[in-house]
């Protein structure tokens, strides 16, 4: 038996003349929160569309929970819950009526409605009209909405888009919870690595429609290693300076300077150093490369 809860096989698909989405094999364990990443226009929207057979999949290349998703298409859509783009939730009713309407349509029973609110964290707000629920407010009525026939897949498309602070930890926790808690399996899709590696135990990475990078969190790290970002009154001589010294310096910009991190012990011994030769050090921290230059350092490798 399978222990995929999504498997696409060189999945392949055009918008006209366009290929959108190219030779595509993801496998997203049962179990997992899944960040499925890349930039706008990398594909992403549109390989949702086709797990949720919104879009026609050719036959053998797309699998829910190992079955293939258009030999089994009600089965397999029962198991699923999804967001995409904008929740679809009416603004004239309260969050309660609203899962209460999800409830008739799906034939589900009422009675879930509260265990729902509970969940997501909307039970003061239960009474509230929707059309007056915050942005993360709203994207967690729609998860709720995803969830209400006991969805064992959920799929989550850019969940955090637009949100403050707060409303991206609130959706951040939710995913978690229903993960540990609830034994559901998420795939998220984001453009934002800092935010998915809070919370993804796997990652895809996709660029242009082809996958660049597919693994567990950890093996991720081998392409995220950390560097120390430093400012000075003079990059240049601070880059020959580290180098006489035998520090690795790369990623020489308009401001800053980049070494591999070692620890922080040695960061602060590297900020005494050039203090003590007369460089101004404007700053030096830790950091991780950010997507775009995680996506340069992949395709080199590939």
């Amino acid at each position: 038996m399978s222990n995929l809860a999504i498997e696409t096989c060189g999945l392949t698909y055009h918008f006209g003349n366009q290929k959108v989405v190219d030779d595509l094999s993801l496998k997203v364990p049962k179990g997992s929160i899944y960040g499925f990443l890349g930039p706008n226009g990398a594909g992403k929207t549109t390989t949702i569309k086709i797990l949720l057979n919104l879009l026609k999949s050719p036959y053998d290349t797309v699998f829910i929970f190992g079955k293939e998703i258009n030999a089994n298409r009600i089965a397999s859509l029962k198991k699923i819950g999804a967001l995409v783009e904008q929740p679809a939730i009416y603004a004239h009713l309260t969050g309660k009526e609203n899962l209460i309407n999800r409830c008739i349509l799906l034939g589900v029973t009422r009675e879930k409605v509260k265990d729902m609110l509970s969940l997501v964290g909307l039970t003061d707000a239960a009474d509230k009209k929707a059309g007056n629920y915050s942005l993360g407010m709203k994207q967690r009525l729609g998860i709720a909405l995803a969830l209400l026939a006991d969805a064992e897949l959920l799929l989550l498309d850019e969940p955090t888009n637009g949100l403050d602070p707060n409303g991206i930890i609130e959706i951040r926790n939710l995913m978690s919870e229903l993960s540990l808690k609830h034994n559901k399996t998420i795939l998220v899709s984001s453009h934002l690595l800092h935010e998915i590696e809070k919370v993804a135990t796997h990652v895809g990475i996709l660029n242009k429609g082809k996958l660049l990078f597919q693994g567990t969190i950890n093996e991720l790290q081998t392409f995220n290693t950390p560097v120390v970002e430093i400012q000075t009154d003079n990059r240049e001589a601070t880059a020959a300076f580290l180098s006489s010294l035998g520090y690795v310096v790369s990623n020489i910009n308009e401001d800053t300077i980049q070494l591999p991190f070692q620890s922080t012990a040695e960061t602060g011994k590297i900020n005494t150093l050039l203090i003590q030769h007369g460089f101004t050090v404007y700053s030096i921290h830790f950091v991780k490369k950010d997507l775009e230059r995680l996506f340069l350092d992949i395709t080199k490798t590939n």
